[in-house]
């Protein structure tokens, strides 16, 4: 797996809007959800990004959407990509999973490559603690949940 891995800057939600501070939504309770797309040809990598930068202009209208994370870990021949998403609860998350918008892309790439997720919960968010578990999961420190 590529070393590099690049964090686009966190996107609050509206969930998250009434908590942020300087540093971000910071001691409540939150789900959260990482997504890790592999194409299976390079060029695919740009289509699946750009649908995945439209979801993120629209995120502060997102019920239940704490915050996200894109991320891209930049490959010529394997790149790979997803997001860190964080939410009010796992209502609110598939809420989300089953949105059009959401569906019509997962419809449009799910034969363009391989796509994993991890999902839990945690009783008091933290962006740095939350960033820094996704990091060690997408780059192979810690294993995928099977």
């Amino acid at each position: 797996m590529p070393a590099t891995i690049w964090f686009a800057p966190w996107k609050p939600g509206p969930a998250g809007e009434d908590a942020a501070s300087e540093t971000g939504p910071q001691a409540a309770a939150a789900v959260v959800s990482v997504t890790e797309f592999v194409p299976h040809r390079p060029w695919t990598a740009v289509g699946v990004n750009t649908a995945g930068v439209a979801l993120r202009r629209a995120w502060q209208d997102i019920e239940g959407a704490v915050g996200l994370w894109l991320w891209l870990a930049p490959g010529l021949l394997h790149p790979r990509s997803g997001s860190v998403s964080v939410w009010r609860d796992e209502t609110d998350l598939q809420g989300f999973v089953t949105r059009h918008d959401h569906a019509r892309i997962v419809r449009s790439y799910r034969h363009r490559g391989t796509m994993r997720s991890a999902t839990w919960r945690t009783e008091r968010f933290d962006m740095g603690a939350t960033q820094e578990a996704a990091r060690s999961l997408l780059s192979g420190r810690s294993a995928w949940p099977r």
